[in-house]
């Protein structure tokens, strides 16, 4: 197991890097903290990916979301091209911390409620099934995010796991892994972003707010949209939170 614990701990945070799936997740809280659109410059050339940018307080911010699909019109949701555009951004930006914050599912069984806020402390797949002793823990790919308990206690989040995978819905061989990881809440993109933090020795959080049931009555992409826009105000509100305290503060103070 990876613990995402990198670089000088005492050095003081200067410069944010905060990664959202889909644009009803991300403009919330540019619009909050009146971020100005980057000219695409940052980024290869073609591709859709997005970026605002600008100052709070003494911290450098940074938003970016992978855009729509060129051919689809769609968001661009998943594990590759969260991976691709925040492998790109922290090469370029090189930020002292990355936070994806996100909508996810959540469980019933174990607590979840539609609006809750969790801070993420590991992060596992569920659909990478390799079933090799040895290449079988690859697949899973269990890592912890940057330990912050001062974040949490002062805060008072919720911690869990979280296990990823690339579908909305959740088949039956789903479920079991995602039982197994011991996982509260699901998304679509945060164990690769813990990959990719891993990879650039980056330390990443991660914060996720439930908008739909997983073992709930209803079906999942139903309650997902509806419960999409209230989600995402939960999301923005428990960012602007978290900014507010990381201002000033070293990562050894979090």
């Amino acid at each position: 197991m990876a613990t995402l614990t990198i670089g000088d701990d005492n050095r003081p945070i200067s410069s944010l890097l905060i990664f959202a799936a889909m644009d009803s997740e991300a403009l919330p809280i540019v619009e909050h903290f009146k971020l100005s659109r980057d000219d695409g410059s940052l980024f290869p050339l073609g591709v859709a990916w997005i970026r605002y940018h600008g100052y709070y307080k003494d911290l450098n911010l940074n938003v970016i979301y992978p855009g729509k699909d060129r051919d689809l019109g769609n968001n661009s949701v998943g594990t590759v091209p969260a991976s691709l555009v925040t492998y790109a951004s922290i090469q370029a930006l090189k930020p002292d911390l990355l936070i994806n914050a996100g909508t996810a599912g959540g469980f019933k069984v174990k607590g979840a409620c539609i609006f809750d806020v969790f801070l993420v402390s590991d992060l596992s797949f569920h659909d990478r099934r390799i079933p090799i002793p040895g290449p079988d823990r690859y697949g899973i790919g269990l890592r912890q995010s940057f330990s912050t308990p001062n974040l949490v206690k002062e805060l008072n989040f919720k911690v869990c796991k979280l296990s990823t995978g690339g579908s909305l819905d959740m088949s039956p061989q789903d479920e079991r892994c995602i039982l197994a990881n011991d996982a509260t809440i699901v998304d679509m993109e945060g164990a690769a972003l813990a990959y990719v933090s891993s990879l650039m020795e980056v330390p990443a959080i991660f914060i996720k707010a439930v908008s739909n049931f997983v073992d709930g009555e209803k079906s999942i992409p139903e309650e997902f949209a509806q419960n999409l826009q209230a989600s995402v105000v939960a999301l923005r509100e428990a960012v602007v939170q978290v900014v507010e305290f990381i201002n000033g503060k070293c990562l050894s103070e979090l």
